[in-house]
């Protein structure tokens, strides 16, 4: 009898369908981010599919499978939607080849409920409203990041360009059409309203840390540490993605200023368009005070994070409100303060400034960064600990991932 409620229970089960370039295990902070939720949508009895590329986002060569279950979640990933990011014109088609599968599987999705989108890839949100349109369902966005308002920041292309028209054409018929939008900091909601005022279906929330906070690992119990030989370094770690939006190019100039220092290490953990810049330096100078590794494993981000003593978070001079500094969250989840290189006002300065968790330094300023890292590593260990703890005590008290992952999943239920 229970068997036979259970499936009658599963027959009348509506679908979200969740539209995304990148997915797990693509590192991708937002493939891991939407994993998060929609890991949590099964745990709260829906059936959730995904459709996904085949390759990898920053990496094409990297082939993942073409169909699987990632806890109850059934993800079918599409060919030909990933030729890397070493081209804007083959990220365009990409994208909208996968735009274009996606439409079709949308249209044939059994029992569909409701469909999640966000801006990977940056059309996409335009494919969910027709599918959303046609099938009756309701569409939630995801405002990840903004265009074409990032490359207009970056200089890519002019405000008044056919493409920057089109772009905000088509970001119109989104927030029009959205059902519900979530956008990440109030910075954000601000650039989303000048286009279309949402401010009735619109809820502001930052993502969350990918893992759920835990004690901060000592140095002295850390493995990472010890395989990479930081015992006794005060290490400056950034950990993510190195892109245009969130430059490097201040710390990476004071650290080339600082070889003669050998007890500060600088780590550059990650990939993405701007890690060249890391790997040019080692090249030409060989300095041995900085260190590149690639993404780690998720399995051990908390340790590769928990080996820093201060994260480094970048925040360009035109990107406030554009892209969301993600990374910053998992700093403080493992008790760490943060040096932010950016500027103010911005979300990172306003976690720095309300709840005293780290430092502030302007892009350019790289006589400021030497000072200030120089400070940095000559504070006592135990108000470093108390600004780490601090920092901890934001996400264990309001940025978890069970509180933030939990409400954004209660927009995600409504109205279907």
């Amino acid at each position: 009898m229970a068997e036979n409620d259970q499936q009658k229970s599963q027959g009348k089960q509506k679908t979200l369908l969740v539209l995304s370039q990148v997915y797990v295990p693509d590192p991708a902070s937002v493939g891991q981010h939407m994993a998060d939720a929609c890991a949590e949508m099964v745990r709260r009895g829906h059936r959730v599919k995904v459709l996904a590329a085949a390759r990898g986002y920053d990496d094409p060569s990297k082939e993942y499978a073409k169909r699987e279950v990632r806890d109850g979640v059934e993800i079918r990933r599409l060919p030909l939607s990933s030729f890397g990011k070493s081209s804007i014109a083959m990220r365009l088609i990409a994208g909208w080849i996968f735009i274009a599968q996606c439409m079709a599987h949308g249209l044939l999705t059994r029992k569909l409920g409701a469909i999640l989108v966000s801006t990977s890839p940056p059309m996409c949100p335009v494919g969910a409203i027709i599918i959303g349109k046609i099938r009756r369902a309701p569409v939630k966005f995801w405002a990840m990041d903004l265009n074409p308002d990032q490359m207009i920041a970056l200089g890519k292309i002019s405000e008044k360009s056919v493409s920057a028209r089109i772009f905000e054409f088509f970001n119109r018929i989104t927030l029009r059409n959205s059902n519900d939008i979530v956008a990440l900091d109030r910075f954000m909601a601000d650039r989303l309203n000048a286009k279309v005022e949402v401010s009735r279906k619109m809820a502001v929330m930052p993502p969350w840390p990918h893992a759920e906070a835990e004690s901060p690992i000592p140095h002295e119990e850390n493995p990472f540490r010890k395989a990479h030989d930081l015992d006794g370094k005060f290490v400056v770690m950034y950990s993510g993605n190195h892109g245009p939006s969130n430059p490097i190019t201040t710390v990476l100039q004071a650290a080339l200023r600082m070889q003669d220092e050998k007890s500060i290490v600088f780590m550059f953990v990650g990939g993405g368009m701007g890690k060249k810049e890391v790997e040019d330096a080692l090249s030409e100078h060989n300095p041995p005070n900085i260190r590149s590794l690639p993404y780690q494993p998720f399995s051990e981000l908390r340790y590769s994070l928990s080996a820093a003593d201060v994260h480094l978070v970048t925040v360009g001079d035109a990107i406030v409100g554009i892209n969301h500094p993600c990374k910053v969250y998992g700093a403080m989840a493992v008790g760490r303060p943060i040096l932010l290189v950016g500027p103010r006002p911005s979300h990172v300065s306003d976690l720095i400034d309300e709840d005293h968790i780290g430092w502030h330094v302007e892009h350019g300023d790289i006589e400021g960064a030497i000072k200030t890292i120089r400070e940095i590593a000559a504070t006592e260990r135990e108000e470093i600990a108390k600004m780490g703890g601090r920092a901890k005590g934001i996400i264990d008290a309001r940025l978890s991932k069970t509180e933030l992952c939990g409400r954004f999943c209660d927009v995600l239920e409504r109205g279907w």
